[in-house]
């Protein structure tokens, strides 16, 4: 399965590395001890550290550290720093961030001119909104944060340790360690109304 794999010569590769057919690794990349390489992945000048798991994801000018797990159809774009024990997961994209030891987003997020602190949990549809339409500010979250589901960061923005965010939140003010979060409108609920909106609706 040789020709399905390009592998340029300038690629270095540890001990007992997996790498499957349907890979493109090119530049300086390096892969380090133990590390797997499924299908369907494009690396470039990318360090990967050891004990990685990569699945069908595109990863360029990047570094992985030790035990990550990256994918699938994750996107790191260039001056992405993820270190140990991190979970980059499904529809997942950073740029130019740094995302500390332990942090996990697990699912469609998109992190941008970041800095994450460790063992910080980033929830599904988790947006760091690092641009304003002129320019681009900084967003810097602490360690064992919770950051939920459908939360916007907007930066600039400083995000204390161990803040939680609740999910659907917009947060634009900075936060102080151990703070609670809720930033979101109280729902309203009209009984027997959603039927006038629903008229010539087939079932």
């Amino acid at each position: 399965m040789k020709e399905n794999i390009y592998i340029d010569e300038s690629v270095r590769v540890g001990k007992n590395v997996t790498i499957h057919p349907f890979n493109v690794i090119r530049g300086n990349t390096q892969i380090g001890d133990n590390t797997i390489i499924y299908p369907f992945n494009y690396i470039e000048d990318t360090k990967i550290g050891e004990n990685c798991e990569i699945s069908m994801s595109n990863l360029v000018q990047s570094e992985i550290g030790n035990n990550a797990t990256i994918g699938p159809f994750a996107r790191l774009r260039p001056n992405s720093k993820i270190g140990d024990r991190c979970k980059i997961g499904n529809f997942v994209e950073v740029k130019n961030s740094e995302i500390k030891d332990g942090t996990k987003a697990s699912h469609l997020a998109y992190i941008g001119d970041a800095s994450v602190g460790e063992d910080t949990n980033i929830g599904c549809g988790a947006i760091f909104v690092n641009y304003n339409g002129k320019i681009k500010n900084k967003i810097k979250v602490g360690k064992h944060c919770f950051i939920g589901s459908n939360v916007n960061l907007v930066a600039p923005l400083n995000v204390a340790d161990k803040t939680y965010i609740c999910a659907g939140s917009t947060l634009t003010k900075d936060t102080n360690e151990g703070d609670f979060v809720i930033a979101r409108e109280r729902e309203t609920i009209k009984a027997n109304k959603g039927k006038e909106y629903l008229k010539g609706e087939s079932n």
